[in-house]
């Protein structure tokens, strides 16, 4: 891979992670965060690509507020459909495949089991919508691209889920958690894996193009998800507060969710020859490096 990958969101969770990663791999990876290149900016966009020859682009830029984006549709699709057709374009133009990533909250939550690529799309609030416009508009405008619908994301880096259970769990004695609401938890380093697999495969012209799901290997609910972190965290901290099941009704929120969003990710592993590891062990993996940062820092 003699050009460099192009990172954009580099300020962001996944981009944070692929950059590290790309780093202990010795491969060249360039990341610009919003400060530095706007994704709905096309001049901007265009003098990046211009300037800076390249194997891959990689859109990891995104309207993430699930609830807020229902008061603020206008923010969310800017980022969410016009940034990726911007981004689109300007690769097709400058001859760059592009990866864009999606979502699993492009669906409804209404089949039992995990879904496929090919399965209907049915959003349930303005995130999953834009998110699947932005899906569309990166099909128009080129066929040189993957479309990665990941789910449940969480990491070191940035603000997620399971960073929001450690400083919950160290403030109170019980947690309320919704469970009645499946999905596979992703970690960044499995999500970042994948982003490289592509990238060796674009780098030599060779990536099967389109869309594709990838997430974490194993599902739960965000009930399940907690109580591993709580777990995880206990030995380290000294703290284990209860983890309470409790309903989507008893939580409401702006924003309505999928009830079922889980992920069949067996196309990714065919076709590109990764699959992520199970979501407990990346929690186990996760947790003690949170917790150790926050003792030291």
């Amino acid at each position: 891979m003699t050009d460099p990958i192009l990172v954009l969101g580099a300020g962001g969770q996944v981009g944070r992670e692929l950059l590290a990663l790309a780093a202990t791999r010795g491969l060249a990876a360039r990341g610009f965060d919003r400060s530095a290149v706007d994704i709905a900016d096309a001049a901007a966009v265009r003098r990046l690509l211009a300037g800076s020859p390249s194997s891959l682009l990689v859109n990891a830029a995104a309207y993430t507020k699930v609830d807020k984006a229902e008061s603020e549709p206008e923010a969310a699709r800017r980022d969410n459909v016009e940034g990726p057709a911007v981004l689109a374009a300007a690769a097709a133009q400058a001859g760059i495949p592009l990866l864009h990533i999606s979502t699993d909250y492009v669906f409804d939550g209404s089949k039992a089991g995990p879904y496929l690529e090919s399965d209907p799309v049915a959003p349930l609030g303005v995130y999953g919508r834009t998110k699947l416009e932005g899906e569309d508009a990166v099909r128009r405008a080129t066929d040189r691209h993957v479309i990665l619908r990941t789910a449940w994301v969480y990491g070191r880096y940035g603000n997620n889920f399971l960073k929001t259970m450690l400083r919950l769990a160290a403030e109170r004695d019980e947690l309320r958690v919704v469970a009645d609401q499946i999905g596979n938890p992703t970690a960044t380093p499995d999500l970042a894996e994948a982003i490289l697999a592509v990238a060796i495969r674009a780098a030599t012209n060779t990536a099967p193009w389109g869309t594709y799901h990838f997430a974490g290997s194993g599902a739960t609910s965000w009930h399940g998800f907690a109580d591993a972190i709580v777990a995880a965290a206990a030995p380290l901290t000294g703290r284990r507060p209860r983890v309470v099941a409790i309903g989507t009704a008893d939580y409401p929120t702006p924003a309505r969710r999928p009830a079922n969003s889980q992920l069949d990710s067996s196309a990714f592993a065919h076709d590109f020859g990764y699959h992520a590891q199970d979501w407990r062990t990346r929690v186990a993996e996760i947790v003690p490096a949170l917790v150790g940062e926050t003792a030291t820092g």
